[in-house]
């Protein structure tokens, strides 16, 4: 057995053999974050098993993920490496580590920049609120990106990394990188890191960033590195307290294919089912399913998902840093950075 792992393993190329690596540990960081949301939650009661579990692991982590791994790399990155071939081979000297490091530097910075315009450009936002749909946040909860926000940041992420000329196994490396922080700043882990917070993010201020009070719409936008909210004006972290409230000001639909088209058009997705038979049975078939499936196996109705309540029935007022407008005025305003509680087209 084992010696046939290990001529499967040196049959592969360097990037596969990397790639062997990295799964593994990612699927030990995954195993490791779900014992800490356990043990120390940030946010009492929330349950593995919570609402858009099956959306977020199916839909968004398997699906998308490998949908857009083939249009990316397949599709946008390989048709400008041959374009480009190797003329700007800048860091193919560098040693693999310091490869690693200033990708993910540099990416790091132009995250936090381009995050902070997808919450102050109306245009943009609607391809960044379905990451602030879920009201339960937890490891897998960081999943949930619009596809047209994906393939401009691994575009952005990954195309640098082949056109400079990096050694290849930068990418499944970086990959893991990405994949382990991005889902501990959203795990529901009470974590006290001290000045370390001030360099290094984590979920301290990411899952203030979740939180659906007026103070945080603009604030935290730094993923793995929280030095850039500090430098730049735009960290919150209150001690001694924890968000009352989760996800959007406004309703957002709950299905996969309604989330993207929402981005799209406008629409109330209670309305359009009482009204649309189609549209009733469509969104109707995981649920008659599961109840079917839980019916005849009780242990499996938790795959329903479990509600957890909310500490406030609205948005939590607060003054909001930078002079930023509050509800009723971004209400009125065109292209107001977040929008309100409305679905109205």
């Amino acid at each position: 057995m084992l010696e046939s792992i290990s001529t499967f393993y040196h049959s592969l190329n360097a990037v596969g053999r990397t790639t062997m690596i990295t799964t593994p540990i990612l699927l030990l960081a995954v195993v490791v974050l779900l014992v800490l949301e356990r043990r120390i939650p940030y946010r009492k009661g929330l349950p593995f098993f919570r609402e858009g579990l099956f959306v977020d692991l199916f839909w968004y982590t398997l699906v998308q993920s490998y949908f857009l791994q083939i249009v990316i790399f397949g599709f946008i990155i390989a048709p400008l490496a041959a374009h480009f071939g190797t003329r700007f081979n800048l860091v193919s000297s560098w040693p693999v580590a310091a490869q690693v490091g200033f990708f993910v530097v540099t990416h790091d910075f132009y995250i936090y920049w381009f995050h902070r315009f997808q919450h102050n450009s109306a245009f943009f936002w609607r391809t960044h609120e379905a990451h602030h749909s879920g009201k339960q946040v937890d490891w897998l909860a960081g999943s949930r990106s619009h596809i047209m926000e994906i393939v401009i940041n691994q575009t952005i992420e990954f195309a640098p990394i082949i056109l400079l000329g990096a050694n290849p196994i930068v990418v499944p490396i970086k990959a893991l990188i990405d994949a382990v922080w991005g889902m501990y700043i959203h795990a529901n882990i009470d974590v006290k890191s001290g000045k370390l917070q001030y360099v290094i993010n984590g979920p301290e201020m990411h899952l203030w960033h979740h939180a659906d009070h007026e103070e945080v719409y603009y604030a935290n936008f730094s993923t793995k590195f929280a030095v850039w909210d500090w430098l730049f004006g735009t960290a919150f972290l209150p001690e001694n307290r924890k968000p009352e409230r989760w996800g959007l000001p406004y309703a957002f639909p709950k299905d996969y294919f309604a989330q993207h088209a929402f981005s799209v058009y406008r629409f109330d997705e209670k309305a359009l089912a009482e009204r649309s038979a189609p549209f009733r049975y469509y969104h109707g078939v995981r649920w008659r399913v599961l109840d079917w499936v839980g019916r005849r196996l009780p242990a499996a109705k938790v795959l329903q998902g479990w509600e957890v309540t909310q500490g406030a029935d609205e948005t939590v007022p607060a003054p909001r840093p930078g002079g930023n407008p509050t509800a009723k005025a971004a209400a009125a305003t065109p292209d107001s950075s977040r929008p309100v509680a409305t679905v109205a087209s």
